[in-house]
């Protein structure tokens, strides 16, 4: 009994780490609506989002190198993957996203990521899926219909749509990633904040070059933004997002897939999902119906059947 109880420790740890990484994770989407609505593009966002925490956490990343942390062979490699797919092009996608739709809408499309893959390793592997697996595909397709008011008068932003198809993709290679890194001496890839910092570090050079040929408009302001009411400067949405929702939420989520594991870390993570609502709500009153309250209940049962059903795939999908 006595080896029970370092375990559940453990495992209540990681939950609450997990729960913060999900609640930091969140706000990240309401924060960032509170900088589009004053004109900033979503390239400048991410570019705010990801330089602030690169400089943020390059004093603790210093004094783990001061530490004598060397990097193995393939580190490197796993380091510039991460900022390009899981920080560059997540968060790219996501705030392109934010720019078009409310800020639930955004997140639960993401969110359908595994139903995503699901259908590309059925289609590679010629292995059909286990009918929990199809059931809740089927039902995240319909909350998805709800969630987005089709047939219901609404029009559809297909160019909101299609980004957040995108960052539904770059999902994937977070939990991938996530699962490898680590903590631990005899993890396989980078220490969390070596991977979190030098991906941020990754990530904003490739934003930068992004906007400096033209592809993506970078655009910013000075215009006070409004969060909940209260009018701040708009260096506060941009510490908040790059502080609280990038740097943390990222060194938070790592910790959390460590310790639990990713398919217990996965179903943790669908709290985002609340929390980036009630955040839209309280702080940039994007409040949703009651069908696509119904919708988005619907898309998050059905990812946490599929990621049931199919522990493997749906939660660690292979690029």
């Amino acid at each position: 009994m006595t080896g029970e109880e370092p375990a559940r420790a453990a495992t209540g740890t990681g939950l609450a780490i997990a729960l913060l990484s999900g609640a930091s994770f969140g706000l990240a989407g309401p924060f960032a609506a509170s900088l589009l609505a004053t004109g900033w593009s979503p390239l400048a966002v991410a570019l705010g989002r990801l330089a602030g925490a690169a400089v943020l956490l390059a004093v603790p990343l210093a004094v783990v190198l001061a530490r004598g942390w060397r990097p193995r062979p393939g580190h490197l490699r796993a380091v510039v993957v991460y900022g390009l797919v899981a920080l560059a092009g997540a968060q790219v996608c996501y705030l392109n996203a934010v720019g078009h739709l409310s800020v639930g809408v955004a997140l639960l499309i993401e969110y359908t990521a595994p139903v995503l893959l699901l259908g590309w390793t059925w289609a590679r592997s010629r292995a059909r899926p286990r009918p929990a697996t199809l059931l809740g595909a089927a039902v995240a397709i319909g909350g998805l219909v709800l969630v987005l008011d089709v047939g219901r008068g609404t029009a559809v932003d297909v160019v909101g749509v299609l980004w957040g198809l995108g960052a539904a993709v770059c999902l994937a290679a977070y939990f991938r990633l996530s699962a490898d890194a680590g903590g631990g001496r005899d993890a396989a890839g980078p220490p969390a904040l070596v991977l979190t910092a030098g991906g941020a570090v990754v990530a904003a050079v490739v934003v930068v070059l992004v906007g400096a040929v033209g592809l993506l408009p970078l655009r910013a302001t000075t215009t006070p933004i409004d969060l909940g009411g209260w009018t701040a400067p708009w260096w506060v949405g941009v510490v908040l997002v790059a502080a609280l929702s990038t740097a943390l939420a990222y060194l938070t989520g790592i910790a959390a897939v460590g310790r639990l594991g990713s398919r217990i870390a996965s179903f943790v993570g669908l709290s985002e999902v609340l929390f980036a609502v009630l955040g839209a709500w309280w702080l940039v009153a994007q409040r949703p119906t009651a069908t696509q309250v119904t919708g988005g209940a619907l898309v998050v049962a059905a990812i946490a059947l599929i990621r049931w059903a199919e522990p493997g795939e749906a939660d660690l999908p292979v690029g």
